[in-house]
């Protein structure tokens, strides 16, 4: 019998549990992970497919970029005018009134503002006892409602309006302010006109570029640039055809055929004629856009194609020096009603009520 050489202790020896013998190591304290299979789909049933996590869409997100998206489209004054047209807005004279805009590939251009609003200016033609006038006038409603200067249409026994089209119509007075020198007309029959965009003249400022549309000389649809030269200038203006003066900034013809410029006074000068007793005195737009003879009542018009002027007066030199009418011309010195002057008195306009 052979002892074994193994030393003490190279084997691992287990406890014996009460046989005497080695047993297994003990199991362990908790039950070990069991694969979980899927239950058996019974014959002729599909299988439902597995849920799947809903993902919350940026509602609100896509919502604000469609908003901004159409502000920044063609029909921005359109779009703006619209959200902004609230009663008391309007009657402060700061909301837009929606019309015509210049489309976005021509925003910002001369050709472009001419090209969308000329159809929106038209020429008047007004008849009285002191004789006959030239002015021009704004389209602001599809039926024919048009915005002139009160000395364009005042004493007017008739009133005749063409349009960029050469279409005549003639006119009804519906309100004068000639404490504004402002005045609502109406065509008789007329549907279907393009309007302007009345826009907000506080917005104005110096330097800024314009464009002016009217029909000096009897001139319908003349086109003239420029900037904006000052603001909130102290004109004065008659408010009827004082001393025998006919109607209108010039191209006004008397009885006589002899040419008259519509009078007006500023820093307390007169120029272009005598502006007699009954006055009235606004705060204006001054611009450096060639004005003539007939642009009265004519528009003053920003670079998105928003009218932010009714022009009302112009300075000549040679009539303000005595000579004929005839020599006299623009030399850089115009004056426009701010629209919100306009905006604010429309109401009042189509009651038939004024001053």
């Amino acid at each position: 019998m052979t002892e074994s050489q193994r030393p003490s202790g190279e084997y691992p020896m287990y406890p014996s549990y009460g046989n005497g013998e080695a047993a297994y190591p003990p199991p362990p304290s908790y039950q070990p992970a069991q694969p979980v299979f899927p239950d058996p789909v019974a014959p002729g049933v599909s299988e439902p497919p597995a849920p799947r996590r809903r993902v919350r869409k940026p509602v609100a997100l896509l919502a604000a970029v469609a908003i901004a998206a159409a502000i920044v489209g063609g029909g921005t004054a359109t779009v703006i005018g619209r959200l902004t047209d609230d009663p008391a807005t309007t009657a402060a004279g700061s909301g837009i009134v929606p019309g015509t805009t210049v489309s976005q590939s021509d925003k910002g251009t001369v050709a472009g503002v001419a090209k969308a609003l000329s159809p929106t200016i038209v020429e008047i033609g007004a008849t009285s006892t002191a004789g006959q006038s030239t002015g021009s006038g704004v389209v602001i409603t599809s039926d024919g409602e048009i915005v002139t200067n009160n000395h364009v249409i005042a004493d007017a026994s008739q009133i005749k309006v063409t349009l960029s089209t050469g279409k005549t119509y003639t006119a009804d007075v519906v309100g004068t302010d000639a404490d504004k020198d402002l005045a609502l007309i109406k065509l008789q029959g007329a549907s279907g006109l393009k309007t302007a965009t009345l826009g907000d003249s506080s917005q104005v400022a110096v330097g800024d570029e314009v464009v002016a549309i009217g029909s000096p000389e009897g001139l319908t649809g003349t086109v003239t640039s420029g900037i904006v030269s000052a603001l909130d200038r102290d004109v004065t203006v008659a408010k009827e055809g004082d001393n025998g003066q006919s109607q209108g900034q010039g191209q006004g013809q008397d009885q006589q055929g002899g040419g008259r410029q519509w009078p007006f006074e500023f820093g307390g000068q007169q120029f272009n004629g005598d502006t007699g007793e009954s006055t009235t005195t606004y705060k204006a737009i001054q611009t450096d856009a060639s004005l003539n003879p007939g642009n009265s009542g004519g528009a003053l018009i920003n670079m998105n194609g928003e009218i932010i002027g009714i022009n009302s007066a112009m300075y000549s030199a040679s009539s303000a020096s005595g000579q004929g009418s005839s020599s006299a011309g623009s030399v850089g010195l115009g004056f426009a009603i701010p629209v919100n002057t306009l905006k604010a008195d429309l109401d009042t306009l189509r009651a038939g009520n004024g001053s």
